[in-house]
Formats: C-alpha cells, sequence, structure tokens
C-alpha cells in the first residue's frame, strides 16, 4: 500500500485547534527530525521540491501517513496559518503497540479484551466508541493508519477525557494484526449486519477482539473473512444499522456482562 494518498477522511474531519498544527516546509521538517509524535502530514496536490521530497521521506521513514489535499481543503485544514503547501497535525496520543495492551491485560489479571476499529472515518464517532471502551475496561484499541479519524481535539472532547486513559494502537495492516492477535490466543469477532449468530448469544469468556467496521460499509471482506466468529445486532425497525458508536457499545457492554457473570 502506498505512504502517499488521497486522504478519504477529510470529508468528515476537521483540524480543530490551530496549537496542533504545523505549518511550513521547515517546521514541518523540524517535527520529523524531532521527537514530536506526528499524527498525519498534508501536503497540496502538485507541489514539488527539495523540501517537499525530504518531507515525503522522512515521513515514509517513521511510518507517518502523509494525504494529498487540494488548496481549498488545505486552506480549511490550515486556519488560516501560512503553509507553503504543507501541514503537519500534531499527534494528541502516545501510542503503544498490541502486545503492551496483552500485558497490561495480564497485568490486571484479566484476560484481554480489544477493540479493532475499521476505517471510522467520524472523529466524533471515534471519540464516543473511545469513550465507552475506557468504561467497559478495554484493554486497548486498535486502528489503522490509512482511512481512519485521526486522534484530534474534536475525539479528545467527544471522549470526555477518556483517550487520557486508553491504550490505541496504530497499525499499517489490519488483517496482518488480527493474524499476529490469533497467535496471541485471541479469538477475533467480527460485527456484520446479515450474520446469523445474535450478539447476545456469543459468551465472550476468552482472550478477544471485537471488530467494529466503518460506519457506512460496515467490516471490509477481507477483514470479515479473517474474524473467527462473526455476530449481528438484531433490528427492529425500518433502518437497517446502527450508528458504530451505539454498535459498539452493545457489544462490548455485551462482552463485560458475559465475563462478570462468569467471576
Amino acid at each position: 500500500m502506498p505512504y502517499f494518498l488521497w486522504d478519504v477522511t477529510l470529508k468528515k474531519e476537521r483540524v480543530d485547534n490551530s496549537s496542533y498544527i504545523i505549518a511550513g516546509r521547515n517546521p514541518v521538517l523540524e517535527a520529523l527530525h524531532s521527537s514530536q509524535a506526528i499524527e498525519k502530514i498534508y501536503i497540496l496536490h502538485g507541489i514539488h521540491g527539495n523540501a517537499m521530497e525530504q518531507i515525503k521521506y522522512f515521513a515514509k521513514q517513521k511510518g507517518i501517513v502523509c494525504a494529498e489535499v487540494s488548496p481549498q481543503k488545505l486552506r480549511e485544514l490550515s486556519q488560516g496559518s501560512e503553509t507553503q503547501g504543507v501541514l503537519a497535525l500534531r499527534s494528541l496520543k502516545n501510542y503503544v503497540d498490541t502486545d503492551d495492551m496483552i500485558r497490561y491485560a495480564e497485568e490486571k489479571g484479566e484476560k484481554p479484551l480489544l477493540l479493532i476499529l475499521d476505517e471510522i472515518e467520524d472523529p466524533q464517532n471515534l471519540g464516543a466508541i473511545i469513550r465507552t471502551a475506557e468504561c467497559c475496561g478495554v484493554h486497548g484499541i486498535i486502528l489503522p493508519k490509512h482511512h481512519s479519524s485521526s486522534i484530534t481535539a474534536t475525539v479528545s472532547k467527544t471522549s470526555a477525557g477518556a483517550i487520557e486513559y486508553v491504550h490505541i494502537a496504530k497499525v499499517t495492516n489490519i488483517v496482518s494484526e488480527i493474524e499476529y492477535l490469533k497467535e496471541k490466543g485471541l479469538w477475533i469477532i467480527g460485527t456484520k449486519d446479515n450474520a446469523e449468530l445474535p450478539f447476545s448469544q456469543y459468551d465472550y469468556s476468552s482472550p478477544i477482539a471485537i471488530v467494529i467496521g466503518n460506519e457506512g460499509k460496515g467490516m471490509r471482506k477481507l477483514v470479515a473473512e479473517h474474524c473467527d466468529v462473526i455476530v449481528n445486532i438484531p433490528l427492529y425497525g425500518k433502518i437497517t444499522s446502527l450508528n458504530a458508536s451505539v454498535a459498539s457499545a452493545l457489544v462490548l457492554y455485551e462482552a463485560v456482562r458475559k465475563r462478570k457473570s462468569i467471576k
């Protein structure tokens, strides 16, 4: 997968606090050379030059996504700052890896309960999910680096501060991460509206990772194919799907209820 791409999440995402923006070629390069955590870099479509090539190179070395955007979109993101065709979004979160999450669960004497978010693009949805996950005692949330909302100030605000307490990992490939978690002994529980098994009938007692799909498309086909079990949330009205944050809350609380009842 290329590291330099059009960013489809920009329709829904806004950088909403200028203190998290690093604008201009030299400031972005300096940030890449420093220990600052960079969430994402936005580059004006079609712009070239030595500084831009250096930015792309060092971003690739650090595994930071570069998104190519239109002049209008870059103006919206910059909030009036002079960008010279590039700006970086400073991360609000220090990320961990999945081994840290599993270790955290073991330290608490609990079986791992992880949440995998497959391309959740709406920052308010992401914030609400993080808030619910923290309330449920989830040991960690796994996000893809591409096609996912960044951890912005909107996410932080919507989470009601929960991002400070929840372990979050960003991974390049969700499917590869699922396979790694299986090797670590976790069962992967997908959620899909046409699955035969109702979510309330699974016992959730094993070490597990629950997958919640994109707000509109649900889980991607390849992700679904790598799940061990897929459950559905029965719907009784005319609307054919639930909001992603509501769906995650229902499944997570059912998992917690089942686990607590076993003790």
